[in-house]
């Protein structure tokens, strides 16, 4: 049985992974904050999983989780949502669990998911729509990091100068036309859900929140552009917070690429809103995703030579 978990910066989610790769158990629970917290919070989630899934031994557990993570290392940097600035999670919980324990970036992990939860074989950008935006591209069921791990980081890719200011300091980012925060701030109204109010305020008639929406579905499109023009991966799924808005989303988002389609014979050929799929709402993708990351670190185990 090996373990998946996916920490949110309110919830985490876990799931039992059977060795024929179906999920047999799944339990949230509430992310503590800090590191202490989130320590404890990957144990209790390891604890619940296990109890549902009824497992008496567990062969790995993997970890999505925001922020940095030094590529081979079990190090979680600027976890801002978590109330983490520095953690190494795996020398943190390995010892405690007495399992191989592997922790990758959460988008990553989500991408690993979700291309599994498609079980279509060729290549498939993933592109998270949540606070801010970030992609990763699986190829064959293997993630594709580049060079140095930055593979798919396209959110504070500037795709119009003139555009809103990104907190990254530069203009046009399309984290800055789409991302959650960014756009929630230029908003700024009060409202549990921002990026739905909008919508709703856009169905209404509201001129701001119109231009708000186009902007939203203009970054979105420039995301998906991005990575079939440079990685041409079959499809580009759409996964994240905002994707919750479901059809509604997804309509503004293809009248933006059709839009595009018509000024330009050649991305007329590319197909991209044909390309586009939408991760369905509650897919366990990053939490899955997880646990396929934790099964490597039993094979890198077993790689070791000893003598």
């Amino acid at each position: 049985m090996r373990l998946g978990l996916d920490i949110g910066g309110t919830k985490t989610d876990a799931v039992a992974v059977a060795a024929s790769g179906t999920i047999v158990a799944r339990v949230r629970l509430a992310t503590g904050w800090g590191p202490d917290a989130v320590v404890q919070t990957v144990l209790d989630a390891v604890t619940a999983v296990r109890a549902e899934a009824d497992a008496e031994g567990i062969a790995s557990v993997g970890i999505g989780i925001p922020g940095q993570i030094e590529p081979g290392s079990g190090r979680v940097e600027h976890a801002v949502n978590l109330g983490v600035e520095r953690l190494d999670l795996v020398a943190a919980v390995a010892p405690l669990l007495g399992v191989p324990v592997r922790v990758d970036n959460d988008v990553k992990a989500a991408a690993l998911g979700a291309a599994a939860l498609r079980a279509e074989t060729g290549s498939m950008g993933y592109l998270n729509l949540g606070t801010g935006i970030a992609a990763a591209i699986v190829s064959d069921g293997a993630l594709w990091r580049g060079a140095r791990g930055s593979a798919g980081e396209i959110g504070h890719l500037s795709v119009d100068p003139s555009g809103p200011r990104c907190r990254c300091g530069q203009r046009g980012c399309i984290e800055a036309f789409a991302g959650g925060g960014a756009v929630a701030s230029r908003w700024a109204r009060p409202g549990a859900l921002p990026i739905r109010d909008i919508f709703d305020a856009a169905d209404a008639g509201d001129a701001a929140a119109v231009v708000l929406r186009s902007q939203i579905a203009y970054g979105v499109a420039a995301g998906i552009r991005v990575l079939v023009l440079t990685a041409d991966v079959d499809a580009v799924v759409l996964g994240g917070g905002l994707t919750g808005l479901g059809k509604r989303l997804r309509t503004e988002v293809a009248a933006q690429l059709d839009a595009s389609a018509r000024e330009s014979a050649f991305l007329r050929s590319l197909h991209l809103a044909e390309r586009v799929e939408m991760l369905p709402a509650g897919a366990p993708a990053a939490a899955l995703g997880a646990a396929l990351l934790g099964a490597e670190a039993i094979d890198e185990r077993e790689a070791v030579p000893h003598g």
